[in-house]
């Protein structure tokens, strides 16, 4: 990791729920945080049916995560797992998992599971590319 991580602490909310990176969480006794978890500022995390973002996790600024929607009635814990990153002004809808390494690219709109090791963008978001098999391609 970089150095930026070398004191990597878990963040403090105030009393309107936000950190001091400017981003909020309602229900934050129901989120959990891997180390070196980055956050952009003016993100939205709703874990009212729990948010799991792992280690190494990198939210762009500008994301909703919501384990509840009112709109269709849906809810579910959210999970993104390890090392993923997630692209500025997307959205993560109710039940998803997002896999390990997996890229989400920005603006895009996920209502279902994405796979460990890829590529996905859109609205909604579909898988574009695998890691796996872009690395082999390529010689790496």
């Amino acid at each position: 990791m970089t150095s930026r991580f070398n004191n990597w602490k878990p963040p403090e909310f105030d009393e309107r729920n936000m950190t001091k990176w400017n981003w909020m969480c309602q229900h934050h006794e129901n989120l959990e945080l891997g180390v070196n978890t980055d956050i952009g500022a003016f993100t939205y995390i709703n874990a009212k049916f729990g948010v799991i973002i792992e280690e190494g996790v990198e939210v762009g600024s500008h994301c909703s995560i919501y384990s509840i929607s009112t709109i269709d009635n849906k809810s579910g814990q959210v999970v993104i797992r390890k090392n993923a990153k997630i692209g500025t002004h997307s959205v993560i809808m109710p039940g998803v998992t997002i896999g390990e390494n997996t890229v989400i690219g920005a603006f895009s709109f996920v209502t279902s599971d994405i796979p460990d090791n890829t590529i996905a963008y859109g609205i909604p978001a579909k898988v574009q590319k695998n890691l796996d098999t872009a690395a082999k391609d390529t010689g790496g």
